[in-house]
């Protein structure tokens, strides 16, 4: 059900922005940006948000008459994009690229665990047991899926440095909205813990990308041909990533009518 909202006038410095089109009232957040010398609107992939980026001395006014006139296009990327799928029971989740069905089992001795049932047309063969109580249940998920991808990526990045003769590296686990990993300049890896519901593969990869750049500290041919060296399934995996890597952040979000994709319009 759509909720509505009252149109009023932001005060000046305000952040955010209530515009209505076709029935339907748009939350825009305000970023001032300074040097800025135009109004960008962005419809952002995993903060499902809609962001005005504007010069740091233009109105209010004139960034509402901006965001009004673009109401439909805002729309128009909004529901084009698939429905959040929360950590709840029945619903289906991918981990390490494979199908899992979660299942409430309140009475159950573990915390959180995994199945074999029977495949059906409407739910795969493994199930993801959550034990305890139900409002507990998205919690214990998300940290079960968190502790998984930190094993997956230690486990990685122990192998690639390994192999390129590297001392090992601590790994960190965060949910990250702009890239899957880092490597900052002293040498410590980051990474998305929604990898976890990519194909191992895709995984493994960005374990050694991030290692790749302990060696190489940019993007250059050396770099990749590090990369390749030690990863022959790099190409495979940034295909991968290019085409569904927006799809990882649709799991564990909040029930919307929508989902949001990054694009501009000037």
């Amino acid at each position: 059900m759509l909720q509505l909202f009252r149109r009023t006038e932001a005060a000046p410095g305000a952040a955010q922005l209530e515009i209505t089109h076709a029935g339907e009232t748009y939350r825009v957040a305000l970023k001032r940006v300074r040097g800025a010398r135009r109004y960008i609107l962005r419809v952002r992939t995993a903060t499902r948000d809609v962001i005005l980026t504007m010069p740091s001395r233009g109105s209010i006014a004139s960034a509402r008459d901006f965001a009004e006139r673009h109401a439909a296009w805002i729309g128009t990327r909004l529901r084009r994009l698939p429905i959040a799928i929360p950590f709840a029971d029945g619903a289906i989740i991918p981990i390490r690229g494979v199908d899992h069905v979660i299942r409430h089992c309140p009475r159950g001795r573990g915390n959180v665990w995994v199945e074999a049932q029977d495949a059906g047309v409407d739910h795969p063969a493994l199930s993801l047991c959550v034990a305890g109580d139900a409002a507990f249940l998205a919690r214990r998920v998300r940290d079960h899926l968190k502790l998984s991808a930190r094993r997956d990526l230690e486990a990685a990045v122990r192998h690639y440095t390994s192999a390129l003769g590297l001392p090992h590296r601590s790994v960190t686990v965060r949910d990250t909205t702009s890239r899957w990993g880092s490597c900052s300049a002293t040498g410590t890896l980051n990474f998305s813990w929604r990898l976890i519901f990519a194909p191992a593969y895709v995984l493994d990869y960005l374990a050694a990308h991030e290692v790749g750049h302990l060696v190489h500290m940019n993007h250059s041919a050396a770099f990749w041909a590090v990369v390749h060296r030690i990863c022959p399934a790099t190409d495979r995996a940034e295909a991968w990533l290019k085409a569904h890597g927006a799809s990882l952040h649709r799991f564990g979000g909040e029930v919307s009518a929508t989902k949001v994709v990054e694009d501009e319009l000037a």
